[in-house]
């Protein structure tokens, strides 16, 4: 009896261990860390940012929807954790290199987050970001290459975003951001209290519209333009012609 009683006394440990690895793993890289990465970013978005999602029946159902270009106007830096954790895919962002601390190496490495040059045609970039498309997989793309400033007000979009889309052969979900915290810096909107909403829009099929690169943009500008109702900023200067930035 007292065998029996410790056999059962192990299993009542283990039972409840192996459902929380399980919960852990149920995330789009089905891996612990990621799972503990996910865990977090839900109580940035749902706790802190109070994050409201609209549109979820446009975010394809898959682990593995691609290629597929996530598309994203960017309010502040936690727009890539409030797109991330309604989504059950793993997005590979595109970053501004100019914003790769090299203090958080470890985290843009477990992340696989693309840096690219603003400043030049980073065909490093591109052809990795091609990569990743070519591999099925799904990017994340801020094509204003910065933050809105002044808030609710578009920038231009880089040509480059057209350029992945149409050489990429991906669909694009389109994703609008607003309520977000207006803060000094990027990093600062993280831990910001803010009422966030995400707005998903119907994924749009480019491949079957046999639009050029530059139409593409176009295409996209006047879309952005339309659900926000916001009006156009200046351009954003020497960074506008990188295919994206995660600033």
């Amino acid at each position: 009896m007292a065998y029996l009683a410790t056999i059962l006394g192990i299993l009542a440990v283990l039972a409840p261990v192996g459902a929380a690895c399980r919960w852990l793993l149920d995330n789009p890289r089905e891996d612990v860390a990621t799972g503990l990465a996910t865990l977090l970013g839900k109580f940035l978005a749902r706790v802190v940012h109070r994050c409201r999602v609209e549109g979820r029946e446009h975010v394809p159902g898959s682990r593995r929807p691609g290629p597929l270009i996530v598309v994203v106007n960017h309010t502040a830096g936690i727009d890539p954790v409030l797109v991330q954790v309604a989504c059950p895919f793993y997005i590979r962002w595109i970053m501004a290199q100019r914003m790769r601390l090299p203090q958080f190496e470890c985290v843009w490495s477990f992340l696989d987050i693309i840096g690219i040059d603003q400043n030049s045609r980073d065909a490093a970039a591109i052809r990795a970001s091609l990569r990743v498309l070519g591999e099925g997989g799904v990017l994340g793309i801020f094509p204003e290459g910065g933050i809105e400033r002044p808030a609710r007000q578009l920038l231009p979009f880089a040509p480059g975003v057209g350029l992945l889309v149409s050489r990429g052969k991906a669909r694009v979900l389109p994703v609008v951001i607003d309520g977000t915290p207006v803060t000094p810096t990027a990093w600062g909107s993280l831990c910001t209290p803010s009422r966030a909403r995400v707005r998903f829009f119907p994924v749009i099929d480019y491949p079957s519209m046999g639009l050029s690169a530059g139409e593409i943009v176009k295409d996209l500008r006047a879309r952005y333009e339309a659900w926000t109702g916001w009006p156009v900023n200046s351009p954003a200067g020497p960074g506008e012609a990188s295919p994206a930035s995660a600033s």
